[in-house]
């Protein structure tokens, strides 16, 4: 059996160029393979199953771009296709230098590096990058004056909601880190780029929401059995200022303050999950204003309602984005491709001549919109193959599917 695998790129009118290369054709050592126009284009590769036995077809009739050898060695060929990748996917628009600034990351790690590379990221990012920079300046030195407070002051709760902020604050400086990283081109070590850790930021975030929508519930619980509501009035003035805050956070990120987000790139989740963040915190500062504004009108187990009603809150705002970051993650089938257009173009595939069975069918979201997929198709030996590939990519392609990978067995 004979194998072969081809790529698809976004290209509806995509053409198949097959070029049977000689055994002396030029490559690096170190394994890239440098012709002229193919800088931005995908390649093909296949490899025979066998390269100690004859051909047992005509080599008139080879399709796929097999060069024999006589050496023992096995022999790996090239053709290049005419599809280019899909445009404006990396968003690389003004930040070419953005990627000779970054480059110290890929040496050894340090404090110093990351803080430097944080700052160079708020210096040449766009907007998002320096607002968020900005947000994240006034939570540090709110809490750090929040935590001297209450380390001098003696207040437990100063102290623990002095951490409480410190923690958020590095999880939004982990989002500030995704958003700069992500717009690195992509190298040999993420061939994909690094898109995909904004997403992962995303879901950061969504976990540390529920994981306080959580311990929202426990203290309202706590509170309710052992009525500990009076030594908290002198929180009132933390959870002003915290309100404040967060509120300049919610006004930068205002954009994406919706639960249902249609997530129609990577960003929009990043974006998404920041929101959230601060609008989950400014929740909470107001749930414990309005709390100790009900204990001092005398209202029974106030702490209680208000902080039951902060936990379910966040909890609604989060999960949306829990499940899709989740859901990415996972390489679930894309939500916006219904399962049963992808039973539909499978049984057309099946039902095509010359095909006798198709397999191995998997469409996943590297980012949200973009969607992946390959397919496994067996194919009798000797025909022309290439009508055959020319309709499964534009099959999948007019469903959604961006980057198609069909493996071609011959039996």
């Amino acid at each position: 059996m004979e194998q072969s695998r081809f790529s698809y790129g976004n290209n509806q009118n995509a053409s198949f160029n097959y070029q049977k290369l000689d055994s002396d054709s030029p490559r690096s050592i170190n394994g890239d393979f440098s012709f002229a126009g193919a800088a931005d284009r995908r390649f093909a590769f296949s490899r025979q199953s066998s390269f100690h036995q004859p051909s047992p077809v005509p080599e008139a009739q080879l399709h796929t771009p097999i060069s024999i050898s006589d050496s023992a060695k096995p022999f790996l060929s090239r053709t290049t296709s005419s599809i280019d990748i899909p445009p404006n996917f990396y968003s690389y628009d003004k930040v070419e230098s953005f990627s000779d600034e970054s480059k110290g990351l890929d040496g050894k790690f340090s404090i110093f590096s990351f803080i430097l590379f944080v700052l160079r990221s708020a210096r040449s990012g766009n907007k998002q990058i320096r607002k968020l920079f900005v947000l994240i300046s006034l939570n540090v030195a709110y809490s750090s004056a929040e935590l001297c407070i209450g380390l001098f002051s003696g207040r437990v709760g100063l102290v623990s909601d002095a951490f409480h902020l410190t923690f958020g604050c590095g999880l939004l400086t982990f989002s500030l880190f995704a958003m700069a990283t992500s717009r690195r081109k992509p190298d040999r070590l993420y061939t994909y780029g690094y898109k995909r850790l904004e997403v992962l930021s995303a879901f950061t975030n969504a976990l540390f929401l529920l994981f306080l929508s959580f311990s929202l519930a426990v203290e309202a619980l706590h509170a309710f059995i052992q009525d500990e509501a009076e030594h908290k009035h002198y929180l009132i003035v933390s959870a002003v200022t915290n309100l404040l805050v967060n509120l300049i956070g919610v006004w930068f990120f205002r954009n994406y303050a919706r639960i249902n987000l249609v997530y129609r790139n990577a960003e929009d989740m990043n974006y998404h999950s920041v929101c959230l963040h601060v609008l989950a915190d400014s929740i909470r500062s107001a749930g414990l204003i309005l709390a100790s504004w009900l204990l001092a009108l005398g209202v029974k187990n106030a702490e209680v309602l208000c902080l039951g009603l902060v936990s379910v809150t966040v909890f609604m705002l989060v999960m949306p984005l829990f499940k899709a970051t989740g859901g990415v993650l996972l390489e679930m089938t894309p939500p916006r491709i219904p399962p049963s257009a992808l039973s539909k173009c499978r049984r057309q595939v099946t039902g095509l001549e010359n095909i006798s069975e198709v397999s191995q069918a998997r469409f996943w979201e590297l980012v949200p919109g973009h969607v992946i997929g390959s397919i496994s198709l067996q194919v009798r030996k000797g025909i022309d193959d290439r009508p055959i590939l020319q309709y499964v990519h534009n099959l999948y392609h007019d469903m959604g599917v961006q980057d198609l990978t069909v493996q071609v067995d011959y039996t």
